[in-house]
């Protein structure tokens, strides 16, 4: 198995950066939004969970919802890390003071 070098783990995350940010984003949103109603006492907004788990009107993703959240924060978090640790090994490189 090779390593994806730094171009292509670039391209994954430029790909993938744009289509979880909904997906997280609703996530996030819905679950703190029904964490402050339910804490407050509001119980009429069980719908908030609902999209939260992946239940969008007439699709219903809830089995497989969290896995794909899951994964696309994996692969964005390694994608992040190896981008930042790449950079950040170069870096120590070039800053280097010829004795």
């Amino acid at each position: 198995m090779s390593v994806l070098n730094k171009t292509q783990v670039r391209q994954v995350h430029r790909l993938l950066a744009p289509i979880m940010s909904g997906p997280l984003l609703l996530t996030v949103l819905t679950g703190s939004l029904y964490q402050i109603a339910n804490l407050s006492g509001n119980f009429h907004f069980h719908w908030l969970i609902e999209v939260h788990k992946g239940h969008f009107g007439p699709i219903h993703l809830e089995h497989i919802y969290p896995f794909l959240n899951g994964l696309g924060l994996w692969v964005m978090v390694l994608s992040g890390f190896s981008m930042w640790f790449q950079g950040h090994k170069l870096g120590k490189k070039k800053t280097r003071i010829p004795s």
